[in-house]
């Protein structure tokens, strides 16, 4: 079972990637485009052109896990945006399970991730 724990890192590509590609073809845009390792454990998420679909990809210490999401309807409402510095950019995982059922997480309004804890 695959399970999204809070403490994994979540890179969402801002790249379009073609759909036909499996398992060692986004592990290589991981590698070249993303300038990251796929087998570090982060989660890598990618969308297809027409925003209806989501493959993640996840290395677990004895392989990789493969998995798709396709829309039967509509697209997905967010994606982040991609600037010419960056080619990925960091989602929390509570971001990332708003973002799989098709929901825009900007709009969420959550508990800030670290606070500054006053001396009494």
């Amino acid at each position: 079972m695959l399970q999204i724990t809070p403490q994994m890192r979540v890179l969402a590509s801002l790249n379009i990637v073609d759909f036909r590609k499996g398992i060692d073809g986004l592990a290589r845009e991981c590698r070249t485009v993303l300038k990251e390792d796929p087998y570090s454990g982060a989660v890598f998420l990618f969308r297809n052109r027409r925003r209806t679909a989501v493959k993640v990809l996840i290395y677990d210490g004895q392989g990789f896990w493969l998995c798709t999401k396709r829309l039967s309807k509509g697209k997905f409402k967010y994606w982040p945006e991609a600037t010419e510095d960056k080619e990925s950019s960091r989602l929390e995982a509570h971001e990332l399970s708003v973002l799989l059922s098709g929901g825009d997480f900007r709009g969420i309004d959550s508990v800030p991730k670290w606070r500054r804890v006053d001396r009494i």
